[in-house]
């Protein structure tokens, strides 16, 4: 038959142009080649697919994502100077911003600043500076910054103030232990801005004082929640004072329009026509130079947090992620190896390292375990010598002759020995099977 030329393999006649349908494949005329069992198949690889990855990987993740968004989330809610405590820009419950307000309303300018050589350099005489909350500084800034108030002509006004700032910001006073039960209280004094307020939630820290002059308020069980110092300018002629108050809450937008708050409040901050709002953090960059410092004392606690943090995170998903211990499971190989091949690359490895007592072992082992069934002894009960030696006894060709030390002695001490004993294994379990 003939027809257009084909590229096509002539051995091939189905791929033939005209070859008529009935005509059977001639498979057999090419010669069959026995499968190549050392051969990966093909198309096959040990890499994994991106779908196998994507379903190791997706937990984590998944993971990755909600842990992102949810630092996004915080950063945007804690983004900004809106939502703090005791912060004149915020309109929470716990925020300021009312009192900021009424005092913008009567001419008293507010200005918020967030370390302590900014709050130094705003006093002055015409200015009253409200520390949020003193015991976040350290020990160096609260000297720095009582060194600046103290001979400055005017107004500090410290909120709840504990002993660890107390004692340095204003001294002389130290705070009770116990706080006041009840958060109303009266004034009791002759303080005019107390007076005309009359009662209000000052209740909380209390205070004891030695410092002469003090007008002491709002005393619960003996002790005032409300202190006024005196001091003296540089100058001589100047007055100013310090103000020592038990609890924040006059100063909450929630708590404002209660009782005498926001009299007591206005007046306390108002009494100069500037007010400087100092909201100390842990992470205030104050200048501090002195020499003691060690690295770990410069990092921000926010970032040793973080640290912690994802180490933690770190420690769970490792256990999340670790393969638990179970029995072993075959493993189809990409590759048939040879059983001699198994067994030399072992002995080889075993020779490496000297381990002559594990050969000798495996040997005695694979031994015992095909002499027990030629002696009728169970597979069970094949490696001990209670139940072996004896039976083994019975078809040794040398009477009296004991097999135990060959059986289940000592390992060899050096290479030499081992190829003995491999010998000695073998002869054994000859004369065995043929007698």
């Amino acid at each position: 038959m003939t027809g257009p030329t084909s590229p096509t393999s002539p051995a091939d006649p189905t791929n033939t142009p005209g070859a008529p349908e009935d005509t059977p494949p001639q498979t057999a005329a090419a010669p069959t080649e026995p499968p190549d069992h050392t051969s990966p198949p093909a198309g096959t690889s040990l890499s994994p697919t991106p779908r196998q990855l994507w379903t190791r990987t997706r937990g984590i993740a998944l993971a990755f994502v909600v842990l992102l968004a949810a630092g996004i989330a915080i950063a945007a809610v804690r983004s900004g100077a809106q939502h703090g405590r005791l912060d004149p820009r915020s309109a929470d419950p716990y925020g300021s911003r009312a009192v900021a307000e009424l005092l913008d309303d009567r001419g008293v300018s507010t200005r918020v600043v967030t370390t302590t050589e900014e709050a130094r350099s705003a006093v002055g005489p015409d200015t009253t500076l409200l520390v949020a909350d003193p015991d976040v500084l350290t020990e160096r800034q609260q000297s720095r910054l009582h060194a600046a108030t103290e001979r400055s002509g005017g107004r500090t006004l410290l909120v709840a103030p504990n002993t660890l700032s107390v004692s340095t910001l204003a001294p002389g006073v130290t705070a009770d232990s116990a706080r006041s039960l009840d958060s109303t209280l009266s004034p009791g004094c002759s303080l005019p801005a107390a007076r005309r307020a009359g009662t209000a939630d000052v209740g909380g820290i209390r205070y004891e004082t030695i410092a002469p002059g003090a007008d002491a308020c709002y005393s619960s069980d003996g002790l005032p929640s409300l202190l006024r110092l005196p001091t003296t300018a540089a100058s001589g002629d100047t007055k100013g004072d310090t103000v020592v108050l038990g609890a924040p809450d006059i100063l909450y937008n929630d708590r404002l329009d209660e009782h005498g708050n926001a009299s007591l409040a206005l007046q306390l901050l108002g009494s100069r026509p500037h007010l400087v709002w100092y909201l100390p953090s842990l992470a205030d960059d104050a200048v501090d130079d002195s020499a003691d410092e060690d690295f770990f004392d410069l990092i921000p606690s926010g970032w040793l947090w973080g640290t912690l943090q994802l180490a933690v995170a770190a420690v769970l998903a490792a256990l999340w992620r670790a393969r638990r211990l179970g029995p072993l499971v075959p493993e189809k190989l990409p590759v048939a190896i040879r059983a001699s091949e198994a067994v030399e690359g072992r002995a080889r490895l075993y020779r490496k390292a000297d381990a002559r007592d594990r050969a000798a072992t495996a040997l005695r082992s694979a031994t015992r375990t095909r002499l027990a069934p030629l002696v009728g002894v169970p597979t069970a009960r094949a490696h001990s010598p209670e139940a072996l030696l004896p039976a083994l006894a019975s078809r040794l060709r040398a009477p009296g002759r004991d097999p135990h030390p060959l059986l289940f002695g000592p390992p060899p001490g050096d290479d030499a020995g081992l190829i003995a004993l491999a010998d000695q294994l073998d002869a054994l379990e000859s004369e065995v099977r043929s007698s």
